[in-house]
């Protein structure tokens, strides 16, 4: 049976094999660019290319124990296992989860090649190879590549088939499938999948970033402060260069990325990392279907909204409780018939974290903060269509409507991670009040930094939560061992 003691060598060895095999593509690519060597076909049958394999096994001689976390337990005897991309990533992850799961069960963990190969373009920007003049058809003939019929949510989506396998899946992700959403996650962001933070915040509006970025730095000035860097993209800030920061961000290089991300960095990932998603469902699945194989400890949606309500006025804050989800880009993964339930933890915190920033009393907090429905709808100008959704609206008892929360939370849903939205009215386009270019800056200026610091607040909160946080209304009826 495998001890505590024994994880930390057995997660090193899991990298030994991942460089090794990363090690082998980069000198068999560097041969073929040469003069075309082919690699070895026996060798690769034997895993020169192979990512390493995470595994356990749980032969129980008594009664299996039922912990009372939502995660890191193993509901049947048999064998559990997963590829692993980048172990040296998510080694502190790993760990926290193996250390549960050998202090509470007698399982004995072990690793080894899978039978998985790393496609050999997740491994190109980790050398200097000079592959011109090779076109990427060509090296697929000899190289491992991105096989789409091997990347998918499978086991996220309850859709894995247990006759085809012979051993039980461990985690939601494997290795095919981090590593694509690594590479993606780059693209997107602009930033390194190393700098993204335990605790994400997702924004539609680059007023929060402009926000953001001044938070972060009088952060890094502050004596004391536990925030140790700021990672933005095209550019790394630490706490001696921070003159002229913001002015440099500003005429930096996120306008090239679809969804930037900034990142205040603090020891183990339990900084806070900003995504500003832009407007619309189709950005904000995107974001998080990559997001997700980092498993972040929360991710909160601040942005802005139409209020629905007479009694609204701009600036009050909407704290969604329950989605009508009218965004339609999961309805085949997730149907709408199924309820993405409110998480009580972030519920509480982000309702704690507003009434610490505002400092006000609960009697006047509640004038402005309303709980209810928030509709998210994939149509831009859904007013023009409003009698067909009225009935709706009213049936639903919606407050607000905006473009990205209920899909930030569906994806929340599948992918287990605790999710909350709290938005902040703009307008009121049932009610005759539309922005306009005068009130909108005022309305900017008043309410964006106070927003931003209840979610900043509210994320401080979960933190303090640490495994409670994770609700067993996240887990399935045959959930993977791993969070």
């Amino acid at each position: 049976m495998t001890k505590e003691d024994m994880i930390d060598g057995l997660l090193e060895e899991l990298e030994a094999i991942y460089e090794t095999s990363v090690a082998n593509l980069h000198t068999d690519l560097g041969a073929y660019a040469k003069d075309r060597t082919k690699p070895d076909e026996g060798a690769r049958a034997e895993g020169r290319f192979a990512y390493p394999e995470l595994r356990i096994d749980h032969d129980p001689k008594g009664e299996t124990p039922v912990p009372g976390r939502a995660f890191a337990r193993l509901n049947i005897p048999g064998t559990y296992t997963t590829s692993v991309a980048r172990p040296a990533l998510f080694r502190a992850y790993l760990k926290e989860q193996l250390v549960h799961l050998v202090r509470d069960y007698d399982v004995t963990v072990s690793v080894g090649r899978s039978h998985s190969e790393i496609p050999y373009p997740f491994v190109l920007d980790q050398a200097d190879l000079d592959l011109s003049g090779i076109s990427s058809n060509e090296l697929s003939r000899w190289f491992p590549s991105t096989e789409l019929e091997q990347i998918g949510d499978e086991v996220a989506d309850g859709v894995w088939d247990f006759s085809l396998h012979p051993a039980r899946p461990l985690a939601l992700f494997d290795g095919p499938r981090t590593d694509f959403s690594l590479a993606r996650l780059k693209h997107y962001s602009g930033t390194s999948p190393w700098h993204f933070q335990r605790y994400v915040l997702f924004t539609n509006y680059v007023r929060y970033v402009d926000e953001f970025v001044r938070f972060a730095i009088d952060e890094l000035r502050k004596e004391g402060s536990r925030y140790t860097a700021f990672s933005v993209p095209g550019g790394y800030y630490e706490r001696g260069q921070l003159a002229d920061a913001e002015a440099q961000i500003a005429a930096g290089t996120w306008r090239r990325h679809q969804m930037p991300a900034y990142h205040l960095i603090a020891e183990n990932g339990e900084g806070v990392t900003l995504v500003n998603i832009g407007v619309g469902p189709s950005n904000a699945k995107t974001i998080c279907d990559h997001i997700a194989v980092l498993r972040p400890e929360a991710w909160l949606m601040i942005g802005h909204c139409g209020g629905l309500r007479p009694s609204q006025t701009i600036g009050d804050y909407v704290l969604a409780h329950a989605y009508l989800r009218d965004d339609h880009v999961l309805d085949e993964m997730l149907p709408i018939e199924i309820p993405i339930p409110a998480i009580a933890e972030v519920q509480t915190a982000m309702y704690r974290a507003a009434l610490d920033v505002t400092g006000e009393g609960e009697e006047d907090l509640k004038k402005r903060l309303r709980t209810g429905t928030v509709v998210t709808t994939d149509d831009r100008n859904w007013e023009l269509r409003y009698t067909l959704s009225a009935m709706r609206f009213n049936q639903s008892r919606a407050v607000g409507i905006d473009m990205e929360s209920a899909t930030v939370a569906a994806q929340g849903y599948r992918f287990r991670v605790p999710y909350g939205t709290l938005l902040c009215v703009s307008d009121k386009p049932l009610h005759g009040e539309l922005k306009l270019p005068g009130q909108a800056n005022s309305f900017y200026e008043k309410a964006i930094s106070q927003h931003l610091r209840i979610g900043i607040e509210a994320l401080d909160h979960l933190r303090d939560e640490g495994d409670g946080l994770h609700s067993r209304k996240l887990r399935s009826f045959d959930e993977p061992p791993l969070r």
